[in-house]
């Protein structure tokens, strides 16, 4: 009997807040933060099924991951789906995998870029909700289940926060996450239990707009994007560095559908961002690398990094409130 029976699809994971500092003591522990696409994994008799944030069933992208299932018994797992490139997790090598669902495309792939599952919860055993349990004791029953082989694995947990986010910097990798050992799991909350501690300035934002590249009236240049909130979408700027190339194309063919006449941002865009701005629903997402916002609320030196079709401007707007 599979855990959670026809529930899997509108589950939704807990997540970390935004910490202002690494907590210390034994009460918490530390584990790398991986730049991958957050899934749940439901192991069952029938194989093994992957789902995003939003319930999407991601399991045909990645056929090499299919293979758990024959070495864990029925469970329902918390982790990140992971591509690396030169050693390091990649978001936008993984970006290469998460949209494709063709069988044969996805196969060829598997070999070409495989990925990595790193488990680091479970949620349902055996058939049994495992959730109102502390970590430290669901932590203990997911390293009884031995998940470590080359297309998964259970990443470690530190007791040293301080030291473990020094060498995440070092080595280039996105940063740490800190939970509280006796934290029950809260399914879809944002939860101050877990803190989140990131090296780079990346974020998700809106698209509300696209706008041609200089001297063509068709090709997409940059995308304007903004950030929801109580009053509506707020307008965070231009982003037009990473859209050269089949980058950009994809993304124009997913906004075309999507136009409409006026403005969806609540606040003023200034003239010059929105002259020659094709105006566009504001329902897809997009991962931004930037150096912070200006002082107007700007994004600065941004740069696309790929599509989130795990992510919904709901989902933000959730995660701004749960940050205030």
């Amino acid at each position: 009997m599979p855990p959670y029976p026809g529930r899997v699809t509108t589950l939704r994971p807990m997540l970390a807040t935004k910490g202002d500092h690494v907590p210390a003591g034994d009460g918490w522990s530390h584990e790398i933060k991986w730049d991958g696409m957050r899934v749940l994994v439901e192991v069952s008799g029938s194989g093994a099924r992957l789902y995003s944030r939003n319930g999407a069933d991601v399991s045909p992208s990645y056929p090499e991951l299919a293979g758990i299932a024959s070495v864990v018994p029925d469970c329902l797992l918390d982790g990140e789906v992971v591509a690396f490139a030169e050693g390091r997790p990649s978001f936008g090598a993984l970006q290469q995998r998460m949209h494709v669902s063709r069988a044969d495309l996805a196969l060829r792939l598997a070999e070409q870029l495989p990925v990595t599952l790193m488990v680091f919860d479970v949620l349902a055993l055996r058939g049994r909700d495992v959730t109102g349990e502390p970590l430290g004791r669901r932590r203990a029953r997911l390293v009884g289940l031995d998940i470590n082989d080359d297309r998964w694995q259970t990443p470690p947990s530190y007791g040293d926060g301080q030291l473990l986010l020094a060498a995440t910097r070092e080595q280039g990798l996105e940063g740490i996450v800190s939970k509280a050992r006796d934290s029950v799991y809260l399914p879809g909350q944002r939860s101050r239990r877990w803190l989140k501690f990131a090296h780079r300035g990346t974020s998700s934002y809106v698209v509300g707009g696209w706008r041609p590249e200089v001297g063509s009236a068709s090709r997409l240049g940059a995308v304007l994007v903004g950030e929801p909130g109580p009053d509506g979408l707020r307008y965070r700027g231009r982003v037009g560095s990473g859209l050269a190339g089949r980058a950009g194309e994809r993304l124009q063919a997913l906004l075309g559908p999507l136009a409409r006449p006026d403005c969806p941002f609540a606040d003023e865009v200034p003239r010059l961002d929105a002259l020659g701005t094709h105006w566009v629903e504001p329902v897809l997402v997009i991962e931004v690398a930037a150096q912070g916002l200006s002082t107007a609320e700007r994004l600065r030196q941004p740069s696309y990094q790929g599509l989130r079709s795990d992510l919904s401007p709901e989902d933000l707007l959730r995660a701004h409130e749960g940050a205030r």
